[in-house]
């Protein structure tokens, strides 16, 4: 089975997005992990934008990438160039790739909004265009 990694600073936010999304499109074909940096939760407002087009991602848990190190990930997704710069290295023959995505919980004092919604749509058209190119489903 494909393993895929995505990895964000804090695990709360874009990284979960990108998970919710890319078990949508992959039908759970794929062994999806998200991971931070660091651990700061699931942020609500994520879960909150996704529940909007029926995508559940409340039972998500924010975890760190050190609890992965021991897997031989297919691919590794970094969804903002603070992990991008910092993502430790694993020992495998991965495909990483990298997609900057703005930090909605940092916009607004974290308040919900708009850039949630960007957020959200501009993840979602990467996600399929992942898929597409990379995951025979």
């Amino acid at each position: 089975m494909i393993k895929v990694l995505i990895l964000c600073t804090g695990n709360s936010c874009r990284s979960q997005i990108a998970h919710g999304f890319l078990e949508h499109y992959t039908n759970n074909s794929v062994k999806i992990f998200s991971a931070g940096i660091e651990k700061h939760g699931v942020n609500k407002n994520a879960i909150r934008c996704m529940n909007e087009i029926d995508i559940d991602i409340s039972k998500h848990t924010s975890n760190k990438v050190d609890d992965y190190l021991d897997i031989d990930f297919d691919f590794i997704i970094t969804v903002c160039d603070n992990a991008n710069e910092t993502c430790p290295i694993f020992p495998s023959n991965s495909i990483k790739i990298h997609k900057n995505f703005k930090d909605p919980s940092r916009i607004l004092n974290g308040k919900y909004g708009e850039h949630f919604i960007l957020t959200r749509d501009e993840i979602k058209n990467f996600i399929i265009d992942f898929v597409k190119k990379y995951l025979p489903v």
